[in-house]
């Protein structure tokens, strides 16, 4: 589902009565402005990310999954901002207790959303359609006055 909410509709905090939520929410920003190789350099900042957070190394088949599922989101997200949107300028990854979220900033105009319908045969065109299908939640953030937009994801942390 594609919305222009900032936020999902779930909570991003921890429970009652668990961690306060400086200790509760980690976050990593990666500047992309100007490097090369910047989807490679993505999924391997995001890799760190997941390692030290300790989705890796994966103990189960479903963590593992639950890993790939989110490198796979981070390039599509990046490789997105660099085809239609002048490229992007940050990758945030953030963990709360219970959800994963992707921010990728970008100095474009553009609206992205998945290709329809969807022509699973057809070269190209893929990548919003893949986010729409892994991702508990994804939209677009715009800051009035500000030239481009965050696109973001949400995944689900594994159990």
């Amino acid at each position: 589902m594609s919305t222009t909410r900032p936020y999902s509709p779930g909570d991003h905090g921890p429970e009652p009565g668990d961690m306060p939520a400086a200790t509760g929410r980690q976050v990593r920003r990666l500047s992309l402005d100007g490097a090369s190789g910047i989807v490679p350099l993505a999924r391997d900042f995001t890799r760190e990310a997941l390692h030290a957070w300790g989705w890796l190394p994966a103990a189960t088949a479903d963590r593992r999954a639950a890993a790939e599922d989110v490198l796979l989101v981070v390039s599509e997200l990046v490789t997105n901002a660099c085809l239609h949107a002048e490229g992007a300028d940050e990758l945030t990854v953030s963990l709360s207790n219970k959800v994963l979220r992707l921010e990728v900033a970008d100095r474009g105009a553009g609206q992205p959303a998945p290709r329809t319908p969807h022509r699973a045969g057809r070269p190209g065109g893929h990548g919003m359609f893949i986010v729409q299908r892994l991702c508990l939640d994804w939209g677009v953030v715009r800051t009035p006055g500000v030239t481009g937009k965050t696109v973001w994801a949400e995944l689900d942390a594994p159990v």
